[in-house]
């Protein structure tokens, strides 16, 4: 710095450095506010309109493919990572059991048919007997009249010579001839009164097998009929439980965790293998409690996995939410009972919906990593 006379003027060098000290905050301040507004713009414009996580899974519901029937397995016709569709055999059990077990049913359905015909045929027959039974009746109780108008004609000859006996008009002879047709008459009307007591019962046993023998077709016919039914309806599951000895997919897929193996002898329920309907993929994602505030059912989502990158990128519809967070649905939830208590952000899941052409053009598998970003603005 010079002196003049006493006063200091700085040099022009000091100038500069000042002008361009000046210069640079200037720049500076200008930079940073025009990072910050675009700041602020981009969260305005973008960034505020997504949710984002990387805690989401490609999900789908496996069709579990189980045993109805007992058998040992004769063929097995798919492996793991196969491809199938839906009706395609994937399973074979031996059908000799089912088939004795059909065969039987249709010979009882054949038995069952004969007898209720025989039921029927007997309904007839039954009454025509009760009509013979009633005849009988009516004839032996004209017998009985008979025998009881033979025994008072008995007893008036009987009277009208015990009568004379005294007076010597009759022999002894002839009054015991009288005495004995008496006897004879009472005896023939007891027989007679025990006769039309056995037609009666008689006529009773033949009106009671009849009702027994309606009691089993009353109101059906043969078709109808509940014992000709129930023998249809053992046929035609043992009909079913042949059927089911083929094992078919349920659904369109890929086989996964095969475990039926050729001679395994399988009961009901036994699971053989599943199959992934992989087509109908759907994804997982695990959002935050505090990002959802403005997440709805309807709203766009962009996914891609770790399998294929971000080159490929899903689009998906948000189909609803999990009715709890994994923590509450865990096999030991978590219990704040004790005064040690941290408070942890809770996740939600939060079922998406995948396009089937996306899938297809680039396919996923159960359990693949996936991020989603949630467009807040938008409606499918």
């Amino acid at each position: 710095m010079k002196q003049i006379n006493d006063v200091s003027i700085p040099n022009d060098a000091n100038l500069n450095n000042r002008k361009k000290r000046k210069t640079l905050f200037t720049a500076l301040a200008a930079a940073l506010i025009v990072v910050g507004g675009s700041g602020c713009t981009y969260w305005e414009l973008v960034a505020s309109r997504y949710v984002s996580t990387d805690n989401a899974y490609t999900a789908v519901e496996i069709a579990q493919v189980t045993s109805a029937v007992s058998g040992t397995v004769a063929e097995v016709r798919v492996n793991d990572t196969q491809i199938v569709k839906k009706g395609d055999i994937l399973v074979v059990i031996d059908p000799t059991d089912a088939k004795l077990a059909l065969a039987q049913a249709e010979a009882d359905l054949g038995r069952a048919t004969r007898r209720v015909k025989g039921f029927m045929a007997n309904d007839v027959g039954l009454d025509a007997q009760v009509t013979a039974r009633e005849a009988e009746q009516q004839r032996i109780e004209a017998q009985l009249a008979s025998a009881e108008a033979d025994l008072d004609r008995a007893k008036i000859d009987l009277q009208r010579r015990e009568a004379l006996v005294a007076s010597g008009s009759v022999s002894g002879d002839e009054l015991t001839k009288i005495q004995n047709a008496h006897a004879s008459a009472v005896a023939n009307v007891n027989a007679m009164k025990a006769a039309v007591a056995q037609a009666h019962a008689g006529r009773s046993a033949a009106v009671g097998s009849r009702e027994a023998n309606n009691v089993l077709i009353a109101g059906t016919d043969v078709e109808t009929n509940p014992e000709v039914a129930l023998a249809r309806a053992r046929r035609d599951q043992a009909a079913v439980d042949l059927e089911r000895t083929i094992i078919r997919s349920p659904v369109d897929g890929v086989i996964s965790r095969r475990q039926a193996q050729l001679g395994q002898r399988v009961q009901p329920s036994a699971p053989l293998l599943s199959v992934a309907p992989v087509q109908e993929m759907y994804v997982n994602a695990n959002f935050k409690e505090v990002q959802l505030t403005e997440v709805q059912s309807g709203q766009k989502v962009e996914l891609f996995s770790d399998l294929h990158g971000e080159k490929v990128v899903y689009h998906g519809v948000i189909d609803g939410f999990s009715g709890g967070t994994g923590a509450a649905f865990s096999l030991i939830p978590a219990q704040n009972a004790t005064g040690n208590w941290i408070k942890v952000v809770q996740r939600l899941p939060v079922r998406v919906r995948l396009d089937p052409v996306e899938l297809q053009a680039n396919p996923l598998r159960v359990g693949l990593s996936m991020t989603a970003k949630v467009d807040l603005r938008s409606k499918s």
